[in-house]
């Protein structure tokens, strides 16, 4: 099993990045603030404004380490990445795979009944912990199963999208009920660009994240991130993460926002707002960022391979197994079902 690597967010603007000997160094106003060994580096991610020396980028390439440009306030910028790993036959059957209908439809509908499945997960879970709204959760629930069934009848991805479409507002018409809050921030409705209030505004962050982390998952295992089958191809669109971010959103993503603010991590003050949208302040970042990074590092039993693995190491796990199912090993692809 591949090594969980450490990704190294720098959130300071004006930060200058730069290599030492095998070592990645940080100076701000002139002054080195911090130097990580290389060998425990597997990402860069840069938020806002910096300046990373060219012989950084030469050494980031022959090493594999991917260096991430976001906004200040997470939006995606672009992103640096050496030799693109893996083989040229598995990246062929990959974009022929992708005009087989029969394929198409089997993989989407297993990684969206992964995505139902999680986010039952997650309402019987809040149920349990919340008498007031155990119903209505349960009632959520019922609903998604309903769906699931109709997914298994569907011959066509297009009318997947239909009821993933379903499935999603029937989850997140339950968020409130999930949300206990010492800030009493509230859910509302999904806003995704931009995000209308603070639990929109985290949950798109970690979105960010985990899509970034999905991609070097992918390209770690020699796939396109582009190529994908429930997502339309886009020129700059990495379609293919935006699929396997689907059944994984519930348990890593959903789960990990509601303890954040349940638990009282974000208020008021790690958040900053302009005339049309909410959004993450540095505080903030930093303590998502914090928190995330020790998120990654707990282990959980993976249900198909039935070994404990980080938990950060589950998106190169699902690229695993696709690439499995490419090569035949595998008869179908297994979505990461949350116990």
């Amino acid at each position: 099993m591949r090594k969980m690597l450490n990704t190294l967010y720098l959130l300071t603007p004006d930060s200058y990045l730069y290599c030492r000997n095998e070592t990645i160094a940080v100076k701000i106003g002139g002054e080195e603030k911090a130097a990580v060994p290389a060998k425990d580096i597997e990402a860069i991610v840069c938020f806002g404004q910096m300046t990373v020396s060219t012989p950084l980028i030469r050494f980031c390439g022959e090493r594999g380490i991917s260096i991430t440009f976001l906004s200040p306030r997470g939006e995606f910028y672009g992103r640096f990445y050496g030799s693109v790993n893996g083989n040229v036959l598995l990246r062929k059957r990959q974009y022929e795979s992708i005009a087989c209908s029969e394929f198409a439809v089997r993989l989407v509908r297993d990684i969206l009944l992964g995505k139902i499945r999680n986010s039952k997960t997650v309402l019987m879970r809040a149920a349990r912990n919340n008498q007031e709204s155990a119903l209505s959760l349960i009632q959520a629930s019922n609903c998604l199963s309903e769906l699931a069934a109709q997914l298994e009848a569907c011959g066509s991805v297009d009318s997947m999208r239909g009821i993933e479409g379903a499935a999603a507002a029937a989850y997140f018409s339950q968020f409130d009920e999930m949300l206990h809050s010492p800030a009493h921030f509230r859910f509302e409705s999904r806003s995704r660009r931009p995000p209308r209030n603070e639990v929109n505004a985290v949950l798109s962050f970690v979105y960010t994240l985990l899509t970034r982390e999905i991609c070097s998952a992918l390209e770690t295992v020699g796939l396109d991130p582009a190529a994908g089958y429930l997502h339309t191809l886009r020129p700059g669109r990495p379609s293919f993460a935006l699929d396997l971010i689907e059944e994984l959103r519930a348990p890593l993503c959903d789960r990990f926002t509601l303890s954040l603010l349940n638990l009282g991590q974000l208020g008021p003050k790690d958040f900053e707002t302009d005339s049309e949208a909410v959004y993450l302040n540095e505080r903030g970042r930093r303590t998502v960022l914090n928190s995330w990074q020790k998120r990654k590092a707990e282990t959980v039993q993976h249900p198909f391979l039935r070994e404990k693995i980080p938990i950060g190491m589950i998106p190169y796990c699902q690229a695993m197994l696709f690439a499995r199912v490419l090569r035949g090993d595998l008869d179908r692809y297994p979505p990461f079902v949350w116990r």
